[in-house]
């Protein structure tokens, strides 16, 4: 079998947590062990910042290893492992060319092959690194629409529950809906509450104003004036 490198680099603190890692390495082993290649030496990256270039001593561990010891294959799950900027990656492959090193991706795309004489070879690197780029920017735009629309939700932010929702809250939203079904004033029930000692979330002493609120909400946004 002919020995090779894996390079694995994540870009994020939720990769670095997540399955960044062994999504990358189970890709690279799988094209590896189906194309006849050795795995003998791992290098990673942790990159949370924008910094392409910087604190990448994985990148020079690996390139120092292809100029120095006669192993010429590296393998990385696709072209974005490289790097998301197009021009970035692109200086990364030169380096690679210049050691005489191969980097393919588990989908068996040769990044190194084509020089300057070969400018298709390098439009279509260009164009997966332009593609991975789209791909994490529409993920961006999703995750921020949906925090959008939740906050949207109900008039309330994300992670926010409704009083009544939490674990200990049922006694006392029941005790608050059916004192001002009895004609309670908002002012009237907080007292009664703070009297018999039914907790707050917060912990402070119920308030008329807090009182409202909830019984607010609880009638639908229907208007609840019923202060005196």
């Amino acid at each position: 079998m002919t020995p090779c490198l894996s390079y694995l680099r994540v870009s994020s603190s939720g990769q670095l947590s997540g399955d960044g890692y062994p999504r990358q390495r189970e890709a690279i082993s799988k094209y590896a062990a189906t194309n006849g290649y050795e795995i003998v030496a791992e290098f990673c990256d942790d990159i949370t910042g924008k910094s392409e270039l910087e604190n990448r001593p994985g990148l020079a561990a690996c390139l120092e290893r292809i100029e120095n010891n006669g192993v010429k294959v590296v393998i990385c799950e696709d072209s974005s492992r490289l790097a998301r900027d197009v021009m970035v990656a692109e200086l990364i492959v030169r380096q690679f060319q210049k050691a005489g090193g191969i980097i393919l991706t588990s989908a068996g795309v040769n990044l190194t092959e084509g020089d300057d004489s070969n400018p298709t070879a390098a439009l279509i690197r260009g164009i997966l690194a332009l593609m991975a780029e789209w791909d994490r920017r529409v993920i961006v735009l999703k995750l921020r629409a949906a925090r959008e629309r939740k906050k949207k939700q109900d008039g309330r932010c994300e992670g926010i529950k409704p009083f009544g929702t939490l674990p200990g809250e049922e006694t006392a939203l029941a005790s608050i809906k059916e004192l001002d079904a009895a004609g309670l004033t908002s002012d009237a029930i907080a007292d009664w509450m703070n009297s018999f000692k039914h907790p707050s979330r917060s912990g402070k002493p119920w308030r008329g104003s807090v009182i409202r609120r909830i019984l607010h909400r609880e009638l639908k946004g229907k208007p609840h004036d019923r202060t005196h």
